[in-house]
């Protein structure tokens, strides 16, 4: 189990790695984590470069445990406070938009409950300064923050069922069934997650989706497009591997505290008389 952790662990670090690079590549902050209102800045191109090289030693932090459990917390906190403070206003600025453009708010959001399930995967830790105090105290929220994007893209798959569908292949029968199943199995997912339920099995399953996913959908789109439009397939691949990761730390994290909670009932049955055991 511990190699398994260590290997999820890795898997996000290298998303993280491998998206910085990306928008390194293009030599721009990708939309997902702000919004494009940056471009005409005359010195936009340095705050681009800076924010790509602080992305990839982040993961690359993550990656090779150095400081890990701090670089995710505070990972987070940006994802989150550009989220509340950059995203949220602009997409209510330039308004009204339906629930599908609102991709890139939803996506931060899920960024964000990613980087605190991260750090959630390592011991309770009480050290660092007053910020990595504050921000451990977001952990428990990870799956919350996650979930708005299960459910949102869940509710997604019922509104436009039409654009939907045609991501299916070809050689798959009943498009719409599966989009409608898609659809109801991330919002069922999301609020299991939210509430807690069955938490361990919802979060494999989930990460079993995505990866059946990436691998039927989005790897075959990226194969014959990478850098086109925009590297979309591409980033949704690497984002994929990142959150397959992330449910298996979720669904590890979910297992330890199961274990945890069972461990006082198990030792309160032990010391209990024998008529009250079998009562």
């Amino acid at each position: 189990m511990g190699s398994l952790i260590q290997l999820s662990r890795k898997a996000y670090g290298i998303s993280i790695i491998a998206i910085g690079i990306e928008q390194l590549y293009y030599g721009a902050i990708n939309s997902t984590f702000f919004p494009d209102i940056l471009g005409s800045f005359g010195g936009y191109r340095w705050i681009a470069y800076t924010w790509c090289i602080l992305f990839i030693l982040s993961g690359a932090a993550m990656l090779l445990n150095r400081k890990a459990y701090q670089v995710a917390l505070v990972s987070a906190g940006v994802f989150l406070a550009l989220d509340v403070l950059a995203q949220v206003p602009y997409y209510f600025a330039t308004g009204p938009h339906n629930l599908l453009e609102w991709s890139a708010v939803v996506q931060e959001s899920a960024w964000g409950g990613a980087s605190l399930i991260f750090a959630g995967s390592f011991p309770a830790y009480s050290g660092g300064g007053t910020l990595i105090r504050r921000l451990g105290k977001l952990i428990p929220l990870g799956g919350l923050f996650f979930s708005i994007m299960l459910i949102t893209y869940g509710t997604d798959h019922f509104l436009f069922a039409g654009l939907v569908s045609e991501m299916v292949p070809g050689w798959i029968p009943a498009h719409y069934f599966w989009t409608y199943f898609a659809g109801t199995a991330l919002i069922g997912a999301g609020v299991a997650i939210i509430f807690r339920i069955r938490l361990q099995l919802v979060a494999q399953l989930v990460a079993l989706m995505l990866f059946l996913w990436c691998l039927i959908i989005h790897i075959p789109t990226a194969i014959r497009g990478p850098l086109g439009p925009g590297g979309l397939e591409l980033t949704r691949v690497l984002t994929i591997i990142g959150y397959i990761g992330v449910m298996l730390l979720l669904a590890d994290s979910a297992r330890k505290k199961d274990k945890m909670e069972s461990k006082p009932a198990v030792a309160a049955t032990r010391h209990a008389a024998p008529g009250q055991a079998q009562g």
